[in-house]
């Protein structure tokens, strides 16, 4: 006895089947990027759930490092704007940026190491 299998229906090709989407996390990377104009290293990135009676979303936590002087000035900068910066994070807001702790040593080279930690909230 044979069955009959009807043919698979065909899906809907997507030109981005297959990309990995961009999390909030990576998004906030880049911003961190952009406003250190490419000087800073991420040494490190934790990121955890976070919610209220009224709101959900994260906290990252980052560790920065600027190595050289021309670094050094772009992570001082950073770090000085940072709680006023406005971020364009698709459907986040940056509810809160706090710089931590920081780090100058200015032996055998420049170097800034700074911790930050930020509040990413769900944008309805």
């Amino acid at each position: 006895m044979s069955v009959e299998v009807p043919p698979p229906a065909r899906l809907a090709r997507s030109p981005l089947r297959g990309v990995p989407r961009r999390t909030a996390g990576d998004h906030l990377r880049a911003a961190l990027q952009a406003l250190s104009g490419g000087h800073a290293r991420i040494a490190s990135h934790r990121e955890t759930s976070w919610a209220s009676v009224t709101f959900a979303g994260t906290r990252h936590r980052l560790e920065l490092l600027f190595e050289g002087a021309a670094a050094v000035e772009a992570g001082e900068l950073l770090l000085a704007e940072l709680p006023e910066h406005e971020f364009d994070i698709p459907r986040q807001l940056v509810a809160d940026a706090t710089v931590r702790e920081v780090d100058h040593r200015m032996l055998p080279e420049p170097c800034l190491a700074a911790s930050i930690e930020l509040l990413l909230l769900e944008d309805a």
